[in-house]
């Protein structure tokens, strides 16, 4: 786990890098002041969960045998990036505002995370 986590933690921040500077230069001219804001929290809050990702992935190294919850974790932080950052990038850029109504089900994915890694953290050996 501890491979996939890092991998896809480092592909996720990345992305989002790239999708700041996307909007920051492509977008800017193209979408209205309210979309680029949309757009640019959808990236944001990918990058603080790329980043969650990766201390999941370094709490995984440092354990012998992974804790369930500590893997949760992980897969909750991704499937709350794809689903609320996706729904975000999906609004900002096409406008259809049903989408914004699928952005709270990330929430709460990356909620479950918080929770699943403090869970893990309280019972943690290193």
């Amino acid at each position: 786990m501890t491979q996939i986590f890092l991998t896809i933690a480092a592909v996720l921040g990345g992305l989002s890098v790239a999708a700041g500077a996307f909007a920051s230069h492509a977008l800017r001219e193209k979408l209205s002041e309210r979309s680029l804001e949309i757009f640019e929290t959808g990236a944001r809050y990918q990058m603080y969960h790329a980043l969650a990702l990766f201390l999941v992935a370094l709490l995984i190294s440092r354990t012998e045998f992974p804790q369930p919850t500590l893997v949760t974790s992980g897969w909750l932080f991704i499937i709350g990036i794809a689903i609320f950052s996706g729904s975000l990038y999906a609004l900002s850029l096409t406008g259809i505002k049903s989408l914004g109504a699928i952005a709270p089900l990330g929430g709460v994915a990356f909620l479950a995370g918080w929770g699943a890694l403090a869970f893990a953290a309280w019972n943690l050996k290193l």
